[in-house]
């Protein structure tokens, strides 16, 4: 990897206190440092907001991000952190949204990272639509893991088809989620069909806030330019609220595409 390029993370829970990341600011200041040693130079922080977190609002995210860029600095922590959240796919969205009560992904109105109920998948088509009405993108956090795609993964390419762009998580892709969302990130990487890797970071212990591992494999899998778009470049688009550029295409090749060929005969 370039030593002038720089992992940022869209998705990670090190607000302190907040969901169920970080317990307090000794920890989050732990990942941090944890982050900033693998390569992570950004951070966008994305509790989680709607479903159980309900109460969860924007000025709360946004406060506690302002805070924590303090303690970094006072810290000598060489991270920057953005607002943003991991926003359960719920009724009200679309209106939270609209007012700024759900934050989109570094405050900036465009991107929305979006986490479905990991036990089932429903279309996400009208969510798209209503997201487009506002002027934003729908990312669909960690769908390797969600048990509905698992069962149907042939669902995801006409969502990327509408419009949503696809973050898998670092550990599925180092097998830490077991054989079956590690297979299906693999696939989704190969087929050209994801767009952001981020470590979903919730702790010092596990799952922590690390990205270089992710990026090897995916370098192995899909060349170190397509890996370095995944980890690099498009989440710079997304920090700074612009467009993220097209990916080249990559063959289809293995389990998925004798499904996909069945589909289309």
């Amino acid at each position: 990897m370039d030593e002038e390029l720089a992992f940022i993370d869209i998705h990670c829970h090190l607000l302190p206190g907040i969901d169920d990341g970080a317990r307090d600011w000794d920890e989050s200041l732990a990942m941090a440092r944890i982050a900033v040693q693998d390569g992570i130079r950004c951070s966008v922080l994305t509790p989680h907001q709607l479903g159980q977190y309900s109460l969860t609002t924007g000025d709360e995210i946004r406060r506690l991000t302002a805070e924590f860029q303090t303690r970094l600095q006072e810290q000598e922590i060489p991270l920057v952190v953005r607002p943003g959240a991991d926003v359960r796919i719920d009724l009200d969205m679309i209106e939270r949204l609209a007012s700024g009560d759900c934050v989109s992904l570094s405050d900036r109105s465009k991107h929305v990272l979006l986490e479905l109920p990991h036990e089932l998948y429903f279309p996400l088509e009208p969510v798209l639509a209503n997201l487009k009405k506002l002027g934003m993108v729908g990312i669909l956090s960690h769908p390797e893991r969600n048990e509905g795609i698992l069962k149907r993964p042939e669902l995801i390419p006409p969502l990327v088809q509408a419009g949503c762009l696809m973050q898998i998580t670092a550990d599925s892709l180092t097998g830490v989620f077991g054989s079956a969302p590690k297979k299906l990130s693999e696939w989704l990487l190969q087929n050209g069909l994801t767009h952001f890797i981020a470590s979903d970071a919730h702790g010092t212990r596990r799952r922590k806030p690390l990205m270089r591992r992710s990026f090897d494999r995916a370098s192995e899998l899909v060349g170190e330019a397509y890996a370095t778009a995944i980890c690099c470049h498009n989440p710079l688009a997304v920090v700074n609220g612009k467009t993220v550029a097209k990916l080249p295409p990559i063959k289809r090749r293995g389990w998925m595409d004798r499904i996909l060929k069945r589909q289309a005969a």
